[in-house]
């Protein structure tokens, strides 16, 4: 590939991983707009925020910029988002904290914040279709199903007894790393380990969550009195979260087994004719 087609090829790339994040974006811009100015005196930010997404939602439904099949991912992702948060916000819990007020909310969570998790399932649903994803070595379903379950378990029982976290992130290593993701910009597939990738997007995640805590939308115990960066060790967190995130949505969309490409030797025979032959 010369010059010219990577540019345009990393272009094209960058347009469609953003497009990919488009309500993720949206979210995090209504997040630090209303956090640096808001003068609505009669409507809570909070309820605000949680109207902008349905808003947007619709919006996106409206102008087929997404499928009915992403917005059930991310129904299904409200539903396993918002019965975490009222677990780690509880008062026995305390694990963050939503320090502003609202009335669209249950308990100690305000009802938008399990749009900030669909915005993840809605990225890998999008970006799935976009990139027209394809893999190699990729495990057995029904494995990747019970590890998930396993991860998202351990979010409530890690609290009570021994945190699997590194076990399982150990056991996600041990299945997948020799599965490798296609992803196709323009014309050609191109491929990259899927560990890899989980960790580049938990990465951009962090960075969006230290980004989300500055601008008050949750704050961490250590955060009370002023703001700090919240911790990299949060990254194993936020890659199971990828984890989870990507086997949820694989169970609605069909994983395509990438063929092996062949291995073509050249052989010459005694007249000087070149004869291909595949293993």
């Amino acid at each position: 590939m010369n010059g010219k087609h990577f540019i345009h090829e990393f272009w094209l790339f960058g347009v469609k991983q953003a497009y990919a994040s488009i309500f993720g974006g949206f979210l995090l811009g209504v997040m630090i707009v209303t956090r640096l100015w808001y003068p609505l005196e009669s409507l809570h930010r909070y309820d605000f925020i949680f109207l902008a997404a349905i808003a947007f939602q619709l919006f996106l439904l409206a102008f087929k910029l997404e499928t009915l099949r992403e917005s059930v991912v991310i129904i299904v992702f409200h539903f396993v988002a918002t019965l975490m948060e009222l677990f780690k916000t509880s008062d026995a819990i305390g694990s963050w904290v939503y320090p502003e007020e609202y009335l669209f909310g249950i308990g100690n969570v305000p009802l938008f914040t399990g749009f900030m998790y669909s915005a993840v399932g809605s990225y890998i649903a999008r970006i799935w279709r976009i990139f027209e994803f394809e893999y190699s070595s990729y495990p057995s379903k029904w494995l990747t199903v019970l590890l998930v379950i396993l991860v998202y378990a351990n979010f409530f029982s890690h609290h009570y007894i021994w945190d699997m976290r590194w076990l399982l992130l150990g056991v996600t290593v041990a299945l997948f790393y020799k599965t490798d993701i296609y992803f196709r910009v323009r014309k050609t597939h191109r491929k990259m380990p899927i560990l890899l990738g989980w960790l580049l997007v938990a990465l951009f995640i962090w960075f969006a969550e230290n980004i989300a805590t500055y601008a008050n939308i949750w704050i961490y115990p250590n955060q009370v009195d002023e703001w700090r960066m919240v911790p990299v060790a949060k990254l194993s967190s936020w890659f199971l979260l990828m984890l989870l995130s990507f086997v949820l949505v694989s169970i609605i969309n069909t994983i395509h087994i990438r063929s092996p490409e062949p291995r073509v030797a050249s052989l010459a025979n005694s007249k000087g004719r070149v004869i291909h032959k595949s293993d």
